[in-house]
């Protein structure tokens, strides 16, 4: 499966954005999915997860409350609502799948898009 994300920007503190991350290849209701960050410097890090069938969602402590994962198995497309950005969410976001039930680890995924920069100003 291919995964071609998009959304990203340069937001102020407390903006919005929605993360979108396109599939094509494959069988996308086959696939739990998951939504990474990674900093400069920093490795990358899970942010949320969603299952197959859209039923089940995890979230990193960090993000909860504040983030939405969510897919439309008809468009084979995963989102990511990010809401009440921080600084600290300045990040290349990634969507990866994982054929079966979703993962917490980036070595659990073995497909990854290409990223989208987010930029969160102070």
């Amino acid at each position: 499966v291919q995964l071609q994300a998009s959304g990203g920007g340069l937001v102020q503190a407390g903006g919005s954005l929605r993360l979108s991350c396109a599939a094509s290849g494959g069988t996308f209701s086959n696939y739990g999915m998951g939504w990474f960050r990674q900093a400069p410097g920093k490795e990358r890090e899970f942010v949320a997860a969603i299952s197959r069938s859209g039923g089940s969602t995890y979230y990193a402590d960090s993000v909860k409350g504040r983030f939405t994962i969510s897919r439309d198995n008809a468009k084979n497309t995963v989102y990511l609502q990010v809401n009440s950005l921080k600084p600290e969410d300045t990040a290349v976001y990634y969507c990866a799948a994982k054929l079966g039930a979703y993962g917490l680890r980036a070595h659990d995924y073995g497909y990854w898009g290409q990223g989208t920069q987010v930029t969160v100003s102070s």
